[in-house]
């Protein structure tokens, strides 16, 4: 597999090197030279198989011979081995839940891969990871990574941007997993990650990947659970189906437009946000004007300049799609809350990025569609203003149940990367 950097495209690298590296040259990210494309029965082939055993046959088509397909197979099955769950909730909308994994939200599908793949390709050479968090991706990479051979991970996070318990899952581990609360927003993080694979110092004499939906592995392995949604859905729901996507970095839209780019039947998807809006009003008015990152209930999607908005873009006009094509929709706290009640009254709990992504398709979805959301969380990693919003007390589920207690073992850095730096200098080698 080949994949050439969006800012500089003579610069080509194998997978493993994209794996390794994370970004390329001037921060700019990988995209794949070739998008394998599926004819109609190799699709219904597909569709038909085991989620393992497909998802083994989507990340072979990428990887190609660079890693043979049972090494992949032997990935998959270590890194997948939770269930997702595709639940109706209403006639004609269903929920695709990806919080059944060990650190309860769908970046563990992400992370887990990339652990196993940087596990087969590493050969013992000290690694250390750099990753930014808006919440979700700090627990999935470090359970991912947690006291594995020769690797080192840094996760930075925005100071009392996180809720206590996302916090508690990824910052009570200690020893090779390092966590920094960073004096800013999510932006600042991202900002900084940047700023260190920019230094070459750093990058040569660290090792030094990220885990971000920026690293390639991640990427390519969310597309796996859209074509296992659609497998779990009744031929007669395929058809004219709509797919509603909370999107913060933009990740997890990028795996969704892949699948379909490779022949997946998806009619059309939404952008779903919250009032951190770059995207939606970008869509709207053909201007990118980021604005200040505003905290808000769905704080994973507190995002203002989303990384993976470029493979997108690219994506649109490798395909020769119009990006007008993209629907997307904005959602303030407000309406959050009463859409978590409106589902809660439905039998259904939800937290506010689910709650977003349900709204905007409610509002959009026509009569001859079908509509599915993605459940990005457990509820109960927003136990505090999920009980508040429903007037109930959600129980907690093992894995955040017995870290509840635990001390919270992280440093605390301004955005500032000199010191970040020195820090990473400190602890990663």
């Amino acid at each position: 597999m080949k994949l050439y950097n969006l800012k500089n495209q003579s610069e080509q690298v194998s997978f493993v090197q994209a794996v390794k590296q994370g970004l390329g040259q001037q921060q700019g990210l990988f995209f794949p030279l070739n998008i394998p494309k599926l004819n109609d029965e190799q699709l219904a082939k597909w569709l038909q198989c085991d989620f393992i055993t497909r998802s083994s046959y989507i990340l072979s088509a990428y990887i190609g011979d660079e890693i043979p397909l049972e090494q992949v197979t032997e990935c998959v099955k270590q890194a997948f081995n939770f269930p997702l769950v595709v639940r109706p909730i209403e006639e004609n909308i269903a929920s695709l839940e990806l919080y059944h994994g060990p650190t309860l939200a769908f970046k563990d599908f992400g992370g887990r891969f990339m652990a196993q793949i940087l596990a087969q390709i590493a050969s013992n050479q000290p690694i250390t990871i750099l990753t930014a968090t808006s919440g979700d991706t700090g627990a999935a990479v470090a359970h991912a990574f947690y006291r594995l051979k020769n690797v080192q991970v840094i996760i930075l996070y925005p100071k009392n941007k996180i809720t206590p318990l996302q916090e508690k899952l990824f910052c009570t581990l200690g020893e090779n997993i390092h966590t920094i609360a960073i004096k800013g927003d999510f932006d600042d993080c991202q900002r900084l990650v940047k700023q260190a694979f920019d230094d070459e110092e750093l990058k040569r004499l660290l090792c030094l990947t990220s885990a971000n939906s920026i690293n390639i592995s991640r990427l390519l392995a969310q597309i796996c659970y859209y074509f296992e949604a659609v497998a779990q859905l009744a031929v007669e729901n395929r058809q004219q189906l709509v797919i509603s996507v909370p999107s913060g970095n933009f990740g997890n839209l990028t795996a969704g437009l892949f699948a379909k780019a490779m022949g997946l039947p998806v009619k059309r998807f939404i952008a779903a946000t919250n009032v951190n809006d770059t995207v939606p009003r970008y869509l709207s008015e053909g201007k990118w004007l980021p604005n200040q990152t505003i905290a808000t209930l769905s704080n994973a999607m507190d995002v203002s300049q989303p990384n993976n908005w470029p493979r997108i873009e690219t994506l649109f006009q490798r395909q020769k799609w119009e990006l007008d094509e993209l629907s997307h929709g904005v959602v303030d706290d407000r309406m959050t809350e009463k859409t978590v009640q409106q589902l809660a009254s439905k039998g259904y709990i939800s937290e506010p990025h689910s709650a977003v992504a349900y709204r905007i398709l409610r509002d959009q979805l026509q009569d001859d569609e079908y509509g599915l959301f993605l459940s990005t969380a457990h509820p109960a990693k927003f136990k505090q203003s999920v009980d508040r919003i429903i007037a109930k007390t959600l129980p907690l589920p093992a894995a955040l149940a017995k870290r509840a207690n635990l001390p919270i073992f992280s440093h605390q850095l301004p955005a500032d990367f000199a010191l970040l730096r020195k820090f990473l200098f400190m602890h990663a080698t």
